[in-house]
């Protein structure tokens, strides 16, 4: 993780590098300024300094992990990761739901009220597919 950490530093330099060097050559070569490339590429710079400073606190609290030793083996990453449903169809719906309602962004709205009542019955039916309540044995 202190690599991805430091990786994720050097790109924000980067970015920030070349969204200047991005507005000068557009300034110099079109006579102009151009806002949207350069904030875009800002914008880039800010996200991979999030991400920069996530991995690198995260790595601070969490200590060594099997990752950053060199001779760590495979199944010392071994761990569990929580339990999955096997054979469940709920998310193959809420992914088909969810994608009818980012639809709506380019189709029109009236097919988000179609498709987000249905995105939240396959949420809720996901979330709770394994569910007994509280007196399950």
């Amino acid at each position: 993780m202190k690599f991805n950490g430091n990786l994720f530093y050097f790109l924000t330099a980067f970015y920030f590098i070349d969204a200047v060097g991005y507005a000068v050559w557009w300034y110099n070569s079109n006579g102009g300024y151009e806002p949207i490339g350069t904030a875009a590429i800002a914008m880039l710079g800010f996200m991979s300094l999030f991400l920069a400073f996530y991995i690198k606190n995260t790595d601070k609290r969490q200590g060594v992990v099997p990752e950053d030793r060199l001779d760590a083996n495979i199944e010392d990453g071994d761990s569990e990761i929580g339990y999955f449903a096997p054979w469940s169809w709920w998310p193959l719906f809420l992914g088909a739901f969810a994608a009818i309602c980012f639809a709506a962004l380019a189709i029109g709205w009236w097919l988000f009220f179609i498709g987000f009542p249905l995105a939240l019955v396959a949420l809720i039916g996901f979330v709770f597919e394994r569910s007994r309540g509280l007196n399950a044995h």
